[in-house]
């Protein structure tokens, strides 16, 4: 058996650079275990609408689903911060494009 190594190119918060990023500049991908991709507004369904969003882009880049490992709504009561804080847990494998580069590498051994 031998081991087969895939090189993949990520950015500074270890995802891969065509990942489609959240548009709103309250939103982002946290760089922790799971890879939150953090949605926060004050309006829920606008929130959630973002995600939803998000979610289609990366999986039309991925070219299969996005393995969605748990969501969570929490809110922040502070002045100033949005009050929702909608969280997708993901897969970091799927954020830093491997099912990509496994396509890429088949398909350049195939070709």
């Amino acid at each position: 058996m031998s081991e087969e190594t895939i090189q993949l190119e990520l950015n500074d918060a270890g995802v891969s650079p065509k990942l489609p990023m959240p548009s709103d500049p309250r939103d982002r991908i946290q760089d922790v275990p799971y890879r939150p991709v953090e949605f926060r507004d004050d309006d829920l369904p606008a929130a959630l609408e973002r995600c939803a969003g998000w979610l289609r882009q990366a999986q039309q880049w991925l070219g299969e689903p996005v393995d969605v490992l748990a969501v969570h709504l929490d809110y922040d009561e502070r002045d100033g911060y949005p009050y929702y804080d909608l969280k997708l847990l993901c897969n970091e494998e799927d954020l830093a494009g491997v099912p990509v580069a496994l396509r890429e590498r088949d398909s350049e051994a195939t070709g």
